[in-house]
């Protein structure tokens, strides 16, 4: 975080309400925008990292969003759209405390948040995709 990115503008819309952890609208000016596929909880060998342990599944997540960020010069600095899928929307507060980890809380992207009936892997609780924009 603390990259400068005059490229971008996150919006709070006032007639919205106030929004945690999420921006109303993210603007990018210019650049090139990049889109992740929906990371999952596995490891570098396609194994699931904690079966059954949604905080240790979110984290492995956005550790694979990093590092795919990082394979095209980008970090979550960059970030302006997140796609959150879960199986279970109880875990929410879980997974935005592990993504508060990652983003930059003062221009956080613009987010969705999904219930799911299940994942590629049913051992799964939970997929990130996002689009990042650089300039």
């Amino acid at each position: 975080m603390g990259e400068s990115a005059d490229h971008l503008r996150f919006v709070q819309v006032p007639a919205l309400g106030l929004t945690p952890g999420y921006s109303h609208l993210a603007e990018v000016r210019g650049g090139r925008t990049v889109y992740l596929s929906g990371q999952i909880a596995v490891d570098a060998q396609g194994e699931v990292v904690g079966p059954g342990d949604f905080t240790t599944q979110a984290r492995q997540v956005f550790e694979n969003l990093r590092l795919a960020l990082a394979e095209v010069g980008r970090t979550f600095d960059h970030v302006v759209k997140l796609t959150l899928f879960l199986t279970d929307m109880a875990d929410l507060p879980q997974l935005r405390a592990v993504r508060d980890e990652f983003i930059d809380l003062a221009q956080p992207p613009a987010s969705s948040a999904v219930q799911v009936a299940g994942l590629v892997r049913p051992e799964l609780l939970v997929e990130v995709e996002a689009i990042a924009a650089a300039p």
